[in-house]
């Protein structure tokens, strides 16, 4: 297509803003020779897309009707069938709907963004299907991702799977709720703070967010490109590394992959805890925001494993009370410039452009009054840093980041795995209607105090299932050193073996908690499905 010049208007308008003075002159002197420059940009147009194709056939699929979405967790349901035969032969998959699926509306839970169809699939997307698996759902997800509640998707809130009207978490909500109410067999979502762990905990199933760089983002409408990892999202630890053996691996087009090591995900998990070094980081209890309930959860459940022939012992990293300012100025400046100054994308990384989204997600700035009060305060923050400070703090905040990794790598030296809770809490109620802008957005922050740091540093970190409270499941939080995802699984397996022969997980342990939660006045707890 022929590429427009600008008038002499918008060239003025532009040059203004760039900070020049010119007069009329200057103006028709520069708009001479863009004119020429501008030339080369139609040779773009008549070259062929460098693209990767979709293998397998689909329909774009519907959006279901609300008696036929459980939990609000479908953002569509499709149906792609993948390969006759692989590792996940019979496996029903949901994508989180910031995934590209080719020929299927995306909208990344934002009004701006809907109605938009990618042309590719995402790599992990084409190894589900390779490995034949069958795509069943594109799953709700928060606004722009901007969540670790499950209420502020433009179509509505994304119900916990074990109790109406509480958040599954965020911000892959809708993935979280579909495994954890039994709607699908596994699901893949994405974490720049925390939003596969947080889900997994408050859903109560498996999620792991691997090593910064080990699974593709390639086909990911992300947010950070230092932050962004995808995640496999399940309701068992074996089921978890088979899913993210499939996944992982370079594919020659994510230039965030270097130096990827690869293992057999699922080699250790029958080999058991005896020997293990387990750590118990300090950081990650007591803190303002925790439910004394889930700290004791949490070390109650790893406790158990010192009788495995696991060594438990406290770990300190006080760096941890810093990680958060270290995560912010890129969750706020970074993810600004990324998705909304440079259209989902940013300019720079080596990769694959979808240079349809590129053009769709411009057009959010017709469009930004339709934002949810948690993407704009986030915009508003880094705009403001960006303006008054230059970068400083973005800058500060990536070179900090080494410290923090090395005061982490220094931990692990002496144990295999450092434990937190995945969220300092269970399950909050979505906020109602009435409660107003502060309350919706007090709901959906404050949940990344565990999580965040290791997207920061890139290390391994998987959230699983280590009890419940007043019928809401607890989530406990194992992070690794870089690409040890298999020591972790072998960890968490461990542990998964144990809670459940001792009665601490499964629907048995959930009805006591109903009791206990009903005998202590709990409103609504005996009743609760």
């Amino acid at each position: 297509m022929a590429v427009k010049p600008p008038s002499s208007t918008e060239l003025l308008r532009i040059a203004t803003g760039l900070g020049f003075h010119f007069d009329a002159e200057d103006v028709e002197f520069f708009r001479g020779l863009l004119s020429g420059a501008l030339k080369s940009y139609e040779a773009l147009d008549r070259l062929p897309d460098a693209l990767p194709d979709p293998r397998y056939p689909r329909l774009p699929g519907h959006v279901p009707a609300v008696a036929d979405n459980p939990f609000g967790a479908y953002a569509r349901k499709i149906d792609i069938a993948g390969a006759a035969s692989g590792p996940l032969t019979s496996r029903t998959v949901a994508v989180k709907d910031c995934i590209c699926v080719a020929g299927v509306p995306l909208m990344n839970g934002s009004a701006t963004l809907e109605g938009y169809t990618p042309e590719i699939d995402a790599t992990v997307v084409t190894r589900i299907l390779d490995a034949g698996g069958r795509v069943v759902a594109k799953s709700a997800n928060e606004d722009f991702c901007f969540s670790g509640g499950s209420h502020t998707n433009a179509r509505g809130p994304v119900d916990n799977p074990w109790k109406p009207g509480h958040s599954a978490g965020g911000s892959s909500s809708g993935s979280a709720a579909l495994v954890g109410g039994g709607i699908v067999d596994i699901a893949l979502g994405t974490d720049q703070g925390g939003s596969v762990r947080q889900p997994a905990a408050l859903s109560g199933i498996v999620g792991m967010k691997p090593t910064f760089g080990l699974v593709p983002c390639t086909g990911n409408l992300g947010m950070e490109y230092s932050l962004d990892h995808i995640g496999p999202m399940t309701r068992t630890v074996a089921d978890n590394g088979l899913l993210l053996g499939v996944i992982a691996g370079p594919d020659g087009l994510d230039s965030r992959q270097a130096g990827v090591s690869l293992d057999d995900y699922s080699a250790d998990l029958d080999t058991g805890a005896a020997g293990l070094r387990i750590g118990l980081l300090a950081e990650g209890f007591g803190l303002p925001q925790s439910d004394p309930r889930v700290d004791a959860a949490v070390r109650t459940a790893v406790e158990r494993l010192a009788g495995e022939g696991a060594a438990v012992a406290p770990v300190s990293v006080p760096m941890q009370r810093e990680a958060g300012a270290i995560w912010l100025p890129r969750a706020n400046e970074g993810i600004l410039a990324t998705i909304f100054q440079g259209n989902g994308y940013g300019y720079g990384p080596k990769g694959v452009y979808l240079d349809s989204a590129m053009q769709r997600q411009a057009m959010w700035r017709s469009q930004a009054d339709l934002l949810a009060d948690t993407v704009k305060v986030g915009m508003l923050a880094g705009a403001y840093m960006q303006g008054a400070y230059g970068g400083r703090y973005y800058a500060r905040s990536q070179n900090l980041a080494r410290l923090l990794a090395g005061a982490y790598d220094k931990a692990l030296a002496e144990v295999d795995v450092l434990v937190t809770p995945t969220v300092p809490v269970i399950a909050p109620r979505h906020p109602p209607a009435e409660a107003g802008r502060t309350a919706v957005i007090a709901t959906a922050y404050g949940m990344t105090i565990n999580t965040a740091p290791f997207n920061v540093t890139g290390h391994p970190s998987v959230s699983i299932p280590c009890g419940w409270i007043d019928g809401l499941p607890v989530g406990l939080m194992l992070t690794g050193r870089l690409w040890s995802e298999r020591l972790v699984y072998r960890v968490a397996a461990a542990l998964e073996r144990r809670l459940a022969a001792d009665g601490i997980t499964g629907r048995a342990a959930r009805e006591r908690s109903l009791q206990s939660g009903a005998q202590r006045g709990v409103p609504g707890m005996a009743s609760a499905g």
